[in-house]
């Protein structure tokens, strides 16, 4: 009889570890559980839950996963995508057989998808704090397990078990991120630049910044466990219609701080000509109108000290 824990999740237990004693985890009914019998469940959506033994308990709302989710299956990430499967197919050891990706902040699982594509041989973990992005992290890709994890607790993985560590637009705990890499292995982080979404910011201007300052605090914490191997910066125009404007905004920090009077309000007077955003398209009976919007990141790999 098939095992009701997935079988990704069952590929991961050697370097999965109970959060609360660190003892090894072996399937049970429906869940994980060590020889201390901690236990923790699988959700029906095929994710484990490792924080304490309880379910995730904040990050991304059903409305937040979503929107996350429409907007990156409308490819408007991809060269994005590209830019972070090149610098680490430069930068990172050659993955073999039971190597492991470990993406830290997965959300919906897009990043990791793309990079198991690009490694056929490694497998991959992801873990969040939300409960609805992880619905869709557990089925990203048949070699991807996830589970609930808090990036600023200790991380339920044996030392040195992950070959490749992607932190993309997500908080980072350097210390662990060190613990949990094995000495070869590299760290990708990924984050905007000044120029990220600027023309959306222009005329919606509730939209939260990006900090100045951001790579000096960056740098400030990676420091004393990292040195740098490679960094690029990724830049390109994309066209997104009005639909994809709102998952965009709804699918970041900025969703909690716009409000849907003020977004409509910003879209409408955009329509009227606004500075700041070039319209692709006049608007008709058939089409919204597309605007052209600027994606900036930097994308750099790191190496233990």
């Amino acid at each position: 009889m098939p095992s009701p824990v997935p079988p990704a999740l069952l590929d991961a237990l050697d370097v999965l570890r109970c959060p609360q004693c660190g003892d090894g985890l072996e399937p049970a009914e429906h869940a994980l559980r060590c020889p201390r019998r901690h236990t923790f469940d699988v959700a029906r959506a095929g994710y484990v839950s490792l924080l304490g033994g309880g379910g995730a308990i904040s990050g991304d709302d059903d409305e937040m996963a979503r929107a996350r989710q429409r907007f990156l299956d409308s490819g408007a990430y991809e060269p994005l995508l590209a830019g972070i499967t090149d610098l680490a197919a430069e930068t990172v050891p050659a993955l073999e057989d039971s190597s492991t990706i470990l993406d830290a902040g997965c959300g919906t699982g897009y990043y990791l998808g793309g990079l198991l594509d690009r490694f056929p041989a490694a497998r991959g973990l992801g873990f969040d704090t939300s409960s609805r992005s992880l619905r869709f992290a557990a089925r990203a890709h048949e070699r991807a397990a996830a589970y609930s994890g808090d990036v600023f607790a200790p991380f339920p993985l044996a030392d040195g078990s992950v070959d490749l560590l992607l932190d993309a637009f997500a908080p980072r705990n350097p210390a662990e991120f060190a613990r949990v890499l094995r000495p070869r292995g590299r760290l990708v982080v990924v984050r905007p630049t000044g120029a990220h979404l600027a023309e959306l910011r222009e005329i919606v201007p509730q939209m939260v910044s990006v900090d100045p300052r951001k790579e000096e605090r960056l740098h400030a914490a990676l420091d004393p466990f990292f040195a740098t191997a490679a960094q690029r910066e990724v830049t390109y125009q994309v066209s997104v219609d009005e639909a994809r404007i709102r998952d965009l905004i709804a699918m970041t920090p900025s969703a909690r701080h716009v409000e849907e009077a003020q977004l409509t309000a910003a879209l409408a007077a955009a329509l009227d000509g606004a500075p700041g955003v070039t319209l692709d398209e006049a608007p008709d009976a058939q089409h919204s109108p597309v605007f052209s919007v600027t994606v900036s990141v930097l994308v750099s790999a790191h190496r233990r000290l």
